[in-house]
């Protein structure tokens, strides 16, 4: 490598001599710049310690002793970050060790900056916090620092980008703040929507949604201040929302239900059965499930399909068994409806799509109940189904994705591999009605 004088470093905006620059991207110098950046960004970018590389190849000695302008001859070389910061601003390139890394790329980080700045910016999202706490009433509840301090060990929040940290905490105590005004409030608490809440102190009906960093928070404080678990599941989070008197939202989803005939006497209960008889299907939101008497006379069989279509063709058909539809995703009130029937002891048999997600919803659905068996789901009835449908000459739908074993009957999912076709619901419909009448 050529030197040449003056010692000056080049000015950063310049760009660095090409030749130069070539000389150090060959590649017996490749370990030595992966060795160098790594030392550069532990040391704040500057050129201090040394280096040591080991089991040199023959064409990394060569490049080795041209830049450093001495020989390397052993299988290790150890090098001085300071000499070859020296080294390169006498050179053609006329930069140091720190420019000559970013010239080579990429950037370079300088990491013990980078960590006083995240442990600044955690600082100052806590003091903030802590501040946003002093300012409401909560500042006079014990549990409110206990909260703090879980979130703070937690590490959620600083994980977060900075802005995102600091709204969501502030907004999470203002939440709290609303629902637990302190002891000199109103001693009958307001009743919140969760919409209605959401937009007060976020300002978005979808702030406090279910699954967002904001609402896990804030249910986090209403299970200190009320004393319980944190919930693990969609209707014990809805729970802790009701021992806050905030109202989440359990009208905008439904399960799709045919043919219940609770024994209940209330209207709703004389509602259900009145459709069961003119066979019509009842969508039934989690409002309605949470207020319905669903007894039904024990052992009660339930049918239990995956796609919408089996429940018009049933009604239309003046099936009288009952039947209830996952809508091709066992949601909340798909399962809590199927929970509050299995606790009044019916029994189910289930029937899906004949693909790997319709496998995997099948799972999910029989593993929870004991009480459920499959309804024409088995290897035969599926070799079954292809067969027919190839003889009258329906399209062959090209069954793809990863396999799912069938929990239920460990031939079906290699007999879904072989023959490689997708057999949803609607192909053995006469099937499903035929047992349902």
């Amino acid at each position: 490598m050529t030197s040449r004088e003056p010692a000056a470093e080049r000015p950063p905006d310049r760009p660095p001599d090409a030749e130069a620059l070539a000389f150090l991207t060959r590649p017996g110098l490749t370990r030595l710049w992966t060795a160098v950046r790594a030392r550069l960004e532990r040391n704040g970018l500057q050129p201090a310690g040394t280096i040591r590389l080991q089991h040199l190849d023959a064409q990394e000695r060569e490049a080795l002793s041209l830049l450093l302008a001495r020989p390397v001859t052993g299988p290790a070389a150890t090098i001085r970050l300071p000499d070859l910061d020296a080294r390169l601003r006498r050179s053609a390139l006329a930069r140091g060790l720190t420019a000559t890394l970013a010239a080579l790329g990429p950037p370079l980080t300088d990491r013990r900056a980078a960590r006083d700045a995240a442990t600044a910016e955690r600082t100052r999202l806590w003091a903030t916090a802590e501040a946003a706490l002093a300012a409401t009433p909560l500042s006079d509840q014990p549990w409110a620092g206990q909260w703090l301090a879980e979130l703070r060990r937690g590490g959620t929040l600083t994980r977060q980008p900075p802005a995102t940290a600091l709204t969501t905490v502030t907004q999470a105590a203002q939440t709290l703040a609303t629902l637990f005004p302190g002891t000199g409030a109103d001693p009958t608490p307001a009743t919140w929507g969760r919409g209605e809440l959401a937009t007060r102190t976020t300002g978005s009906a979808h702030g406090l949604d279910d699954g967002t960093l904001l609402s896990r928070l804030v249910l986090r404080g209403i299970a200190l201040a009320r004393g319980v678990d944190f919930p693990a599941d969609a209707p014990g989070r809805r729970a802790l929302w009701r021992m806050a008197s905030v109202t989440p939202d359990e009208v905008s989803s439904t399960v799709l239900t045919y043919g219940l005939r609770p024994t209940g006497g209330t209207w709703q209960e004389t509602a259900l059965r009145q459709r069961a008889d003119n066979h019509m299907e009842t969508h039934l939101t989690l409002r309605e499930l949470r207020t319905l008497q669903l007894e039904l006379p024990a052992h009660t069989r339930i049918h239990v399909c995956e796609n919408p279509r089996v429940v018009e063709a049933a009604a239309d058909s003046g099936c009288g068994a009952p039947l209830i539809c996952t809508s091709g995703s066992a949601t909340t009130v798909v399962l809590t409806l199927l929970d509050a029937l299995a606790a009044s002891g019916c029994v189910f048999a289930y029937h899906g799509d004949f693909d790997w997600p319709g496998v995997a919803l099948a799972n999910r659905v029989m593993g929870r109940y004991e009480a459920m068996t499959p309804w024409r789901m088995s290897a035969a009835d599926y070799e079954y189904l292809a067969a027919r449908t190839r003889v009258q000459g329906a399209p062959q739908l090209t069954l793809g994705g990863a396999p799912v074993e069938a929990l239920w009957d460990p031939e079906l999912a290699p007999a879904m591999e072989g023959l490689c076709v997708v057999l949803h619901e609607e192909s053995s419909l006469d099937l499903l009605l035929e047992d349902l009448r």
